[in-house]
């Protein structure tokens, strides 16, 4: 019995580091401005919506993989996930839990078009090196 109780206040407290991880992400790419291109390309002006977020991760998957990308967005993926989740299974219950939901899937949403942008730029700097050699 402690065993379990020991597993699962583990469990609780690793989740707790896991989102204070995503949410600090989140929060260092908001200070970065989106380029113009990328808030044509993704319809994002000044605020993102939670419902941006898988049009520009599809974006996101047609550009050359960045490795410093990599972690950040699997794991703000997986944290979107949960809230998808638990928007749609708690929100009934607790009304404000959807319009906290809908604001952290925003910032994930602008997360990934920072991510966007950095790809991009990445990839316009690999094709002057190409061109330069």
């Amino acid at each position: 019995m402690m065993a379990a109780l020991i597993f699962v206040a583990s469990l609780a407290t690793l989740w707790m580091f896991f989102v204070s991880y995503c949410r600090s992400l989140m929060a260092a790419s908001s200070r970065h401005p989106l380029s113009a291109e990328v808030r044509d390309v993704t319809g994002i002006r000044a605020v993102a919506s939670a419902g941006d977020y898988r049009r520009v991760v599809q974006l996101l998957q047609l550009c050359p993989e960045r490795q410093e990308d990599r972690t950040g967005l699997q794991a703000v993926n997986i944290y979107h996930s949960f809230l998808t989740a638990a928007r749609q299974m708690f929100a009934w219950i607790v009304p404000s839990l959807r319009s906290w939901a809908e604001h952290e899937q925003a910032c994930c949403a602008y997360f990934a078009a920072v991510a966007l942008d950095r790809r991009i730029a990445h990839s316009r700097e690999m094709l002057a090196e190409q061109d330069n050699l």
